[in-house]
């Protein structure tokens, strides 16, 4: 199935297969979509990402977190933010903090895909593509 929205794409299959206890999903590979796996991975909300097939039909395979006897998922939400219909960009000073700086917003820079507190602390700003916890 081709998907307009990469970033929506990864997020709502992130999100059912949570959701349904999985431990893995598949998501088509972009350059956009190994950046926010990397993110997530080093946020500690995904237990590992890879990369499997050839070609155009290379996908990453992303291995899920949970937590304690009822497998709860680790990512609790998952909120697109800036949309293809409405971009949503913000200066430094005003990146947001997702729940008080429990959850992560990641933030697409001139300086690659990071997190808000990342983005903060180097004094740039840029798309605010999700928000995660």
């Amino acid at each position: 199935m081709a998907a307009n929205d990469t970033i929506s794409d990864m997020l709502t299959r992130i999100r059912n297969a949570g959701a349904v206890r999985h431990a893995t999903t598949n998501i088509p590979a972009t350059k956009m979509t190994r950046n926010i796996a990397r993110v997530l991975k080093q946020e500690g909300f995904i237990a590992d990402y890879e990369e499997v097939g050839e070609g155009v039909k290379k996908q990453l395979t992303v291995s899920l977190k949970y937590t304690g006897k009822n497998r709860q998922p680790l990512i609790r939400k998952l909120k697109r933010v800036s949309k293809p219909g409405l971009r949503v960009y913000k200066n430094s000073k005003e990146l947001p903090r997702v729940l008080g700086g429990i959850g992560v917003a990641i933030i697409s820079t001139s300086s690659g895909i990071m997190t808000d507190r990342e983005a903060r602390q180097r004094g740039i700003g840029g798309e605010v593509l999700c928000y995660v916890w």
